[in-house]
């Protein structure tokens, strides 16, 4: 398990890589990224349902 020692050494690294002003920018990105990654898996998963339906329809006509 990360304690806090680690996470205050990590911060720090990222301080001194990227500079203060640009972790946020970076922050902000990542968390577009993620809501983007997230709600692209939600339509691929709506769509691969709608699929199933589809498929399940002429069985059950018959």
């Amino acid at each position: 398990m990360i304690g806090l020692g680690e996470i205050l050494i990590f911060g720090g690294v990222l301080v001194l890589i990227f500079g203060a002003t640009q972790i946020p920018k970076i922050a902000k990105s990542l968390g577009e990224g993620l809501k983007e990654f997230k709600k692209s898996v939600k339509e691929a998963k709506e769509m691969d349902e709608e699929e199933n339906q589809e498929e399940k329809k002429p069985k059950e006509e018959k």
